[in-house]
């Protein structure tokens, strides 16, 4: 089982108090000849008042190495990856990408992140570190 991120717990909390229910911490990725991959977090909520689903999986990231371009380029492969394989296994899952607002702001404002967010390559939220809470869902 992979080490958790620093804000794992953070997003955990931050997604509770948006109305999501966490159904798996993490949310294991089963593939052929027993090899496993982990995905932080599942989670799911009611839609309206229809009895329908939502169901996400999130992959945190904090982005703490000196270069925040060398963090997106791990961050982005490892989602590309989730992604396809959610689709394929799972795919009543919707990946998101969770980062903390300082990064959301420092790094998804600036042309490669937006790329990322305008070509639809991914789907991120941020999170206030300190008051664990979500600020920005970003589909």
């Amino acid at each position: 089982m992979p080490a958790k991120d620093i804000y794992h717990n953070t997003v955990k909390n931050a997604l509770i108090k948006d109305g999501w229910t966490i159904t798996h911490d993490p949310l294991r990725i089963r593939l052929a000849r027993g090899k496993n991959l982990f995905v932080d977090l599942g989670a799911e909520r009611l839609i309206g008042a229809s009895k329908n689903k939502e169901n996400i999986a999130v992959e945190i990231k904090s982005f703490t190495r000196p270069s925040d371009m060398k963090d997106l380029e791990e961050a982005v492969g490892q989602f590309v990856l989730y992604d396809h394989l959610l689709k394929r296994y799972y795919p009543e899952y919707k990946l998101y990408l969770a980062v903390p607002e300082k990064i959301r702001k420092n790094v998804f404002e600036e042309e490669a992140g937006q790329t990322l967010i305008e070509d639809k390559i991914i789907s991120l939220f941020s999170f206030d570190i300190e008051l664990e809470e979500i600020i920005t869902w970003i589909v």
